[in-house]
This record gives C-alpha cells, sequence and structure tokens, in this order.
C-alpha cells in the first residue's frame, strides 16, 4: 500500500512519540471511558477569494457586487483576487473615470488588500482616434500595473494582461488571431518571474481571457506560456472570467485551470447548477495542496443579524395576511365559469415587501386577467388586488381543474433581500345547483371511480372541520385486494384523510404537536367486491379507526393536541396537493360518505346505519346517488355542493 504524503508524515509523528514515550495528542476531557478523540492538525494554511467579471450587466450590478464585498468581509480571506472587467468601458476616458470610480468606492469596503487584473472592458477605446494603448495608461494609474507579482505566506501570485492586442497598428480585440498573443517582452518577464518564484510551495496566475479554450482563442500563442508554467513545476492553478460562465477545464502538466462566471456581470440566468451564476472563489492554500469552492452570492450570511426583532419582522412578513374579499365562482353545469376574486393584503412588517401574484400554471383550462400582478408594499401599507377568472363550456370528462393564486412574498431587508416559498390559495368554487329537497329518499346508486384520480371537489372554505371533535364515514367497495386510495382527504402535514392501505383502513391526522398515522391492525383488512363501512373518530383526546362498527386501531393524543387546518380543498376519491394534483386516488365505490362535527363513534363496537342523516353536528352529506351530476349533492343543511372531476359514474349498489 503507498500512503499520501500527508499520511506518511502523520505516521513519522506517531512513531517518533512512541519511541520518545509520548503519546499522541488528544482533546482535553475528564470522562475516563470515553473515546479520546485526536487534536487537530497543526498546519499552516491561509485563504483569499477571486471575484469574477462585473460588467457588461445590470447597473444594478454594482449592488451584486457591494453585497459581495459584505459578505466576503463575514468570510474575512487574507486577500481579494479578480479576473479583470472592472469597468463598463469601451468609452472615452471620462466616462471611464466616473466608472473607475464607481468601482473602486464599492471594493474600498473590503477589510482586506484587493488586486486587479485587467480585461478587454477595462482597457478598449470607444470611437476613432484612440490614444497609444487605448486605455493602457488610464488603467495603470489608476488600478495598477497591467502585468505583475507578489509573494504571500508560501505562495508567489502572478497577474498577466491578456489583451495587449497589436502595439504596432494599435488594434486590440480578441477574435483575430494576431491580437490575441503575448508579446515577447510579458512573456520575458513571466519567465524571470518564474524564476524568482521557484521556491514557494505555490504559484497562481491569474488573466482576464481563458487563452487555453481553443475554441474561443485559435491562433493565439497560449501553449507558450503553459510551456513556462508547467516548466516551473510549482504553478498549482490559473484563474480567468471573460465568458461569464463557470468553468473547468481539468489538470494539464499539473496545472488546474478555473474560469469564473460574474459578480454583476451580465448572464442569461442565474443559476448555480448551470455554471452562471454570481459568485466568488475562496481557495483555501496549504503547503501540500489547495482547495477551491464556489460562494454564491447571497450564499453568506452574518448570523450576528438574527437577532430575536429581526426574526420577529421576517415571521410578520412570512405570516402576511391576506384576505378574499369575493365570494366563490358560480361554475355552470355546462362546465363555464367566469367571475372576479379580490384580495387584500397588508404589510404587517416593519420593512417593505415585493407581493407577486399569479395564476398557477397548472390549471389549463382557467385563464387570468392578468395573469401576474407585482407590487411593494410599505411598512404597514394595505392594497387590493383583483384577479378575473374564467372557464370554457365543457362536458368536464377529465378536463375540468382546481385553478389557484400563487403568492410570492420578499422581503426587503438592509443588508439582503429574503424569498419566502410560494403559498397557493385554490379558487373559491360553487357549483350551481340548488338544495336537495330533505335527503330522506331511500338511496339507490353509489359513486364509482377508476382510480385515474377522478373525484369529487369542494372549496377549502366550504368543510369548516377546524378543530375536534369530529367523524369522517363513509361506505366503500373495493375492486382490488390490498387496494390502496384516500376515501376522503384533506391533508399535507396538516388536516385529515381517511384511506386505505394495502387493503388496511387507516386514519390521518395532521395534529399541532404529535401527528397521528393510524393504521388498523394487521388482520382487519377489507374484501374486494364487499361493502365495508369505515370511519375515523377524533374527539381531541384520542383517535379511533373502526372497520364494519368495530374498533381496529386507537391512539391517544398528547394533552393540548389541536388539528392543525389547512386551506387545501376537501376531496373525495383521492387527497389533493398544493399543485392541484390528486395523490393516492381512490379505485372502487363509494357510498353515504358523512363528516360530522362532532365524535359519533364511541367504545368498542357500535352499529352503522346503511343510509345516514344529517342532524345539527352534520357538515357534509353526501348520499352519492348521482342526483345533481356533474356534481355532488350535499343532504346536510348547508347546501356544501361538491364539483365532480374526471370519469364519475353511478352504479347500484
Amino acid at each position: 500500500m503507498v500512503l499520501p504524503n500527508r499520511l506518511i508524515a502523520v505516521a513519522a509523528l506517531v512513531f517518533l512519540a512512541a519511541c520518545e514515550g509520548v503519546t499522541s495528542p488528544t482533546v482535553e476531557t475528564n470522562r475516563a471511558d470515553a473515546l479520546l478523540l485526536p487534536v487537530p492538525e497543526d498546519e499552516d494554511s491561509f485563504h483569499f477569494a477571486i471575484f469574477g467579471d462585473r460588467t457588461a450587466g445590470p447597473p444594478e450590478g454594482l449592488e451584486v457586487l457591494r453585497q459581495a464585498v459584505a459578505e466576503t468581509n463575514l468570510i474575512a480571506p487574507d486577500f481579494v483576487m479578480t479576473v479583470g472587467d472592472l469597468v463598463p468601458g469601451y468609452n472615452r476616458t471620462p466616462q471611464w473615470l466616473e466608472e473607475m470610480r464607481a468601482y473602486k468606492s464599492v471594493m474600498e469596503d473590503l477589510a482586506m488588500p484587493w488586486y486587479p487584473v485587467a480585461g478587454n472592458h477595462d482597457i478598449y477605446w470607444r470611437g476613432s482616434d484612440p490614444p497609444p494603448g487605448h486605455h493602457d495608461a488610464d488603467y495603470e494609474a489608476n488600478f495598477g500595473p497591467l502585468w505583475y507579482w507578489f509573494p504571500h505566506k508560501n505562495a508567489a501570485f502572478i497577474v498577466l494582461y491578456s489583451d495587449e492586442g497589436d502595439p504596432a497598428s494599435n488594434r486590440k480585440g480578441f477574435a483575430e488571431p494576431a491580437l490575441i498573443r503575448m508579446s515577447e517582452a510579458q512573456l520575458a518577464w513571466l519567465e524571470r518571474t518564474l524564476s524568482e518564484t521557484a521556491g514557494y510551495d505555490h504559484v497562481f496566475v491569474f488573466l482576464h481571457h481563458p487563452r487555453w479554450i481553443t475554441a474561443h482563442y485559435g491562433g493565439g500563442n497560449w501553449e507558450s506560456v503553459h510551456r513556462l508554467l508547467a516548466a516551473a513545476g510549482n504553478v498549482s492553478a490559473v484563474f480567468a472570467g471573460h465568458i461569464h460562465r463557470q468553468r473547468y477545464d481539468g489538470l494539464k502538466d499539473g496545472i488546474a485551470y478555473f474560469t469564473l462566471a460574474t459578480i454583476g456581470g451580465t448572464m442569461p440566468m442565474d443559476v448555480p447548477g448551470t455554471g452562471w451564476l454570481n459568485h466568488s472563489l475562496l481557495v483555501t492554500v496549504r503547503a501540500t495542496d489547495f482547495d477551491v469552492a464556489t460562494i454564491p452570492v447571497g450564499a453568506v450570511l452574518d448570523p450576528k443579524a438574527m437577532t430575536p426583532e429581526r426574526l420577529a419582522d421576517l415571521d410578520r412578513a412570512r405570516q402576511m395576511p391576506i384576505e378574499r374579499l369575493s365570494g366563490p365562482l358560480l361554475v355552470g353545469s355546462d362546465g363555464g365559469a367566469t367571475g372576479e376574486l379580490r384580495y387584500r393584503l397588508r404589510n404587517q412588517a416593519a420593512r417593505p415587501v415585493e407581493v407577486t401574484v399569479s395564476a398557477a400554471k397548472h390549471a389549463a383550462d382557467w385563464r387570468a386577467r392578468p395573469d401576474r400582478r407585482h407590487m411593494q408594499l410599505a411598512p404597514g401599507q394595505v392594497e387590493e388586488i383583483g384577479f378575473e377568472l374564467s372557464r370554457d363550456q365543457d362536458d368536464f370528462l377529465g378536463a375540468f381543474s382546481a385553478p389557484t393564486l400563487a403568492f410570492r412574498v420578499d422581503y426587503l431587508g438592509e443588508d439582503r433581500r429574503v424569498s419566502f416559498p410560494e403559498t397557493y390559495f385554490f379558487a373559491p368554487l360553487k357549483p350551481a345547483l340548488e338544495q336537495a329537497s330533505d335527503g330522506s329518499a331511500p338511496g339507490d346508486q353509489a359513486m364509482l371511480l377508476n382510480g385515474s384520480g377522478a373525484g369529487l371537489w369542494f372549496s377549502p372554505e366550504l368543510i369548516e372541520i377546524e378543530s375536534a371533535p369530529f367523524t369522517l364515514e363513509a361506505y366503500i367497495r373495493t375492486n382490488a385486494p390490498n387496494a390502496t386510495g384516500v376515501v376522503i382527504g384533506k391533508y399535507h402535514d396538516t388536516g385529515y384523510a381517511l384511506m386505505l392501505t394495502d387493503g388496511r383502513p387507516q386514519f390521518v391526522l395532521g395534529l399541532q404537536r404529535v401527528p397521528i398515522n393510524l393504521l388498523a391492525v394487521r388482520d382487519k383488512v377489507v374484501q374486494a367486491g364487499a361493502w365495508h363501512h369505515i370511519a375515523g373518530v377524533f374527539d381531541g383526546v384520542q383517535a379511533r379507526l373502526y372497520l364494519d362498527g368495530k374498533l381496529v386501531g386507537w391512539a391517544e393524543a398528547p394533552p393540548g393536541s389541536a388539528l392543525r387546518p389547512n386551506d387545501l380543498p376537501l376531496f373525495v376519491g383521492g387527497n389533493m396537493t398544493w399543485d392541484g394534483s390528486v395523490e393516492f386516488p381512490f379505485e372502487g365505490a363509494i357510498d353515504e360518505l358523512r363528516v360530522s362535527a362532532g365524535a359519533r363513534y364511541a367504545g368498542e363496537t357500535f352499529e352503522p346505519a346503511r343510509r345516514v342523516g344529517a342532524d345539527d353536528e352534520t357538515a357534509l352529506l353526501l348520499h352519492l346517488d348521482g342526483d345533481g351530476a356533474p356534481f355532488a349533492r350535499d343532504a346536510s343543511s348547508h347546501g356544501r355542493h361538491g364539483i365532480g372531476i374526471g370519469e364519475i359514474r353511478y352504479v347500484s349498489p
């Protein structure tokens, strides 16, 4: 076995310590029987950061740079390098000087030294009659030498200039072979510098253009530069920018080649996983190796900023009151609907917030005008917004979806924007169906579902079970043994559901303290093709699950437990998620479904009625006889009718 150099060194130290009768150092403790932990290696190391291109981005790019400076101060590297394109440039001297001062005014907030690299935006002249070298003289008078080097601890840092162009014609550019060659004067200086830095553990090289990417820089003389770097034997890495996308070209002759993206520059997107991002690099240097980490702008937080006052204000923004002002949209039996939804928003935080409200894209059968609203609210400001939603007439067969509005809140803090996840509000819908006469006629049908996600949709505000006690119950008949599916659901970590799992009844409760997931004992299963009554009861103290009137599972709730409500629709035949899709669809028949605001059943047994009735505790009663289709008629006194979604049939039980 061949050991790495570091392990060999550690092994040698342990051997020498043993020879001298000294044990290897461990942490100090008076715990006699505990595992002894080694102390960290006492090894010198240091850190430096690298900033990418600033230019060709939007004017607010300087604010990205400002944020990167503040975050770099938190990390506190020894110093900061750049890879060029510091100013927008491509202009004349007065404008160039103004941009230079703007850039340096931001960089001066760094708590450590920083070192510039010249890029094409920093040098190229705009217009006719450029002075010799374009902005070469302006750059050197205000930023520093076009090429230079300096030492730090066990490393040397070399800055090269990749925009010399053609001094004879005074032309500069990076697309013609004649303009992308480093001069003999700079190459001679580099060769002398590499000789002078031969005793350092590391040499790091910086320039603007990644000349080693031959597809971009064909015809240049980078191979001559690389041969000098490789011959030195201690050049560890080369860093460049310009292409505005992070890239690693691997090792060549032991030299790692890195290209940075931007720090306020233009990009098609800011998505770290794509290589397009605003970022810095943090380089950790040790005597024998180095490591490089990408630090996206916005990823570094100051723990001292997380004061109780700030956290409380963030919570006020996150919990912004959103009040619906308009009534439900009326849906006709032909599937057509139109109406306005209005909401009132109030910023209760001490900082401004930005709010974006949009119609969720998954409800393709609905139209919203406008499809997006964006506003900024000052502290205490109240604002109303409205959307007009409409849906064309159709036959409901599988095309009906649940429209939602997505609310996104951004907290505009003093030092950064904090974006909260979107919250969704289902648009309230009401079927155009008159109340049943009395619901007393004997039923002769049941609802049949094919497991495709079809079922009955009830607007969230129509079902008002928000606390114990309550009861869910229904008659079910499955098509296959060991069936899995939700009979009635309004659950997503909060809320409730009554379902089957591998043929066993299950009662799920999202409580504020400890959720209850009550599954029937193993031998209590429903038989395919047979009707069964299942019921879930929660009285605030105990959850009980019944199959055909017999107690098949129970669980005690922690003292003070309460149901955690949610704004999901109630769905019969599955459980609807926040994106409007249906999970755990039920396959089989459902009949005589009732939701009650009371604990209807207690003890170990009761005799379930085949035809259930309504009383003062009844919140929803569905005989599911098919009357009123495509809607589902509520036989309680509340008129909480449901909307049929997908392929629903009604058959004789």
